[in-house]
């Protein structure tokens, strides 16, 4: 397995990728209410993306019998990832809504995913949207040259233990450049079983912790996309493009 570091100039398109799509995501969050259906949602973010010089990363990926049909996915609730946005899906009051979202620009992708409350929620689920996020933090802090990957993901998998949530062990993040997923799969949780190597400056990654609110098992949705919680609880999904730099990480998906 060859991981190579990009260059100051494909990290400077990747900073600028980064850009415009977390402006996408902000635009898309404003959007996140009651009576809202996920396709709306859906086709406000491909009309985003593409104003904005992309084009949708995830849209016809995957088999060309079972292809991706959507820009962003769109999960609700128990759903963790790879919700297909539907008209008949109307977010209520009290859920929560994961929306992950790629975007190819100038030839390079970057990748980033929220979990976004629908109104009022309790504060169980609040709980778990903050406890992801930290999770995605503590894991990017492992992180700078000389260190191995398996840091990442023994941070992360340290810092859940503190808590009544699971890791979902069957997802993972992904190196990210010049294709969507690149080498190397990025546990959140570290058994050993995952090829580990020293972190140099330039390497870019999509770090994606996703959590759940009871067991770490999962299910596969009836249209073969969607996973799903295997007890029916809550999920939430954190997800940023990084690079590594001299003296640890900077995250690619912001302003």
């Amino acid at each position: 397995m060859e991981i190579k570091a990009k260059t100051e100039r494909d990290i400077g398109t990747m900073r600028e990728a980064g850009s415009k799509l977390f402006a996408v995501m902000e635009e898309l969050e404003k959007n996140v209410q009651p009576g809202v259906n996920t396709y709306d949602l859906d086709k406000l973010a491909e009309e985003l993306v593409l104003a904005s010089g992309g084009t949708p990363a995830f849209k016809g990926y995957g088999e060309r019998s079972n292809p991706f049909p959507a820009t962003i996915c769109a999960s609700v609730n128990d759903e963790i990832v790879h919700g297909i946005p539907r008209k008949e899906t109307i977010l209520a009051k009290g859920d929560i809504l994961k929306i992950d979202i790629g975007m190819k620009y100038h030839g390079f992708f970057v990748d980033m995913a929220r979990t976004f409350a629908v109104g009022k929620i309790s504060h169980q689920a609040q709980n778990l949207i903050a406890a992801t996020e930290q999770c995605f933090w503590a894991g990017a802090e492992a992180m700078k040259p000389g260190a191995m990957l398996s840091d990442y993901s023994k941070a992360v998998e340290e810092y859940i233990r503190k808590t009544p949530y699971a890791i979902v062990r069957n997802l993972v993040g992904h190196g990210i450049g010049r294709d969507l997923h690149e080498e190397p799969q990025i546990p959140n949780f570290h058994d050993g079983s995952m090829p580990d190597f020293e972190l140099e400056a330039g390497m870019t990654f999509a770090l994606e912790p996703m959590i759940n609110e009871g067991t770490h098992r999962t299910k596969i949705g009836q249209d073969g996309w969607v996973f799903e919680t295997a007890d029916g609880k809550l999920s939430a999904h954190y997800e940023n493009t990084i690079v590594i730099t001299e003296d640890g990480v900077e995250v690619l998906t912001q302003l």
